[in-house]
């Protein structure tokens, strides 16, 4: 499966922004992470960040026609009032998870509205870093 792993505004942070929430392991890592656990599986996967709106927008759009069968998405704060990714990930047909390394359902009120897991088939929360390799293969189970 052709995998694109989507990361939103401050995941290039990780290990750096508030660890008591989202840990030490840092973004070099998690990618490393992904890319030997889509090798093991047989899978290819692309990772992109931006801290853009526009840009993840267009990395959205471009994957509906460069082959990806999946995508893996943690919006960052865009999860709680984007409706430009939203739509955006309602306008591709493949299949999408939204993950978010804390659980955004146990914090502050705002943290716990997601526009865009609605337009996704899974939503994965709280599993750390781990909850994108979760995300990996539930999409071969979408």
């Amino acid at each position: 499966m052709k995998i694109l792993v989507i990361n939103g505004p401050n995941l290039n942070f990780l290990g750096i922004r508030e660890p008591a929430h989202y840990g030490t392991e840092n973004y070099e890592s998690l990618c490393k992470k992904i890319e030997t656990y889509a090798s093991e599986k047989g899978d290819t996967v692309s990772i992109y960040q931006s801290n853009s709106e526009g840009a993840l927008i267009d990395r959205i759009q471009e994957a509906y026609s460069d082959g990806t069968e999946g995508i893996v998405i943690n919006p960052g704060a865009y999860t709680h009032y984007s409706y430009a990714i939203r739509d955006a990930l309602a306008s591709v047909p493949m299949k999408k998870i939204e993950v978010h390394i804390s659980d955004i359902h146990k914090r502050e009120a705002f943290r716990q509205i997601s526009v865009t897991a609605e337009v996704c088939d899974k939503q994965i929360v709280g599993m750390g870093t781990d909850g994108y390799l979760m995300a990996m293969d539930a999409l071969h189970m979408a």
